[in-house]
């Protein structure tokens, strides 16, 4: 079973979201998708300044396997991204929920977050995505 740390919220399209100390929302993907996914070659993230919007496509993962598009599980501004995957896809694969992070947003009034699903409920949603 993939790890699902409570501290973190979730999407059912396999994208977590950490609430940061300054109010700021940090995204990545879970990792059951990464493990779904495999070996990661790219990823594509959103710009810098991008306002976003809940569900919509910001950016691709691909993998020896496939590409999957990554859909923002909340709203607000792009305030940074992780460069660090640009040479380094694979920190995705290897820490999900730390090095691994994708972006971070300046959630707007309607962020979504209320939303998303605890750690139990996103158990729960691939446990019955599995049979």
């Amino acid at each position: 079973m993939s790890s699902i740390p409570n501290e973190l919220k979730y999407s059912k399209s396999h994208e977590w979201v950490r609430v940061l100390e300054d109010g700021n929302l940090q995204v990545g993907i879970t990792e059951h998708a990464q493990e779904l996914l495999g070996d990661l070659v790219f990823v594509e993230l959103p710009e810098m300044g991008q306002q976003i919007a809940v569900e919509e496509e910001i950016g691709v993962v691909e993998s020896v396997k496939a590409a999957s598009d990554i859909f923002s599980p909340v709203a607000g501004d792009v305030v940074a991204i992780n460069e660090g995957l640009e040479g380094s896809p694979e920190l995705v694969n290897q820490e999900p929920y730390e090095d691994g992070w994708l972006y971070t947003v300046k959630p707007s009034n309607n962020s979504g977050l209320d939303k998303l699903l605890s750690a139990d409920d996103y158990k729960e949603h691939i446990e019955s995505e599995d049979h």
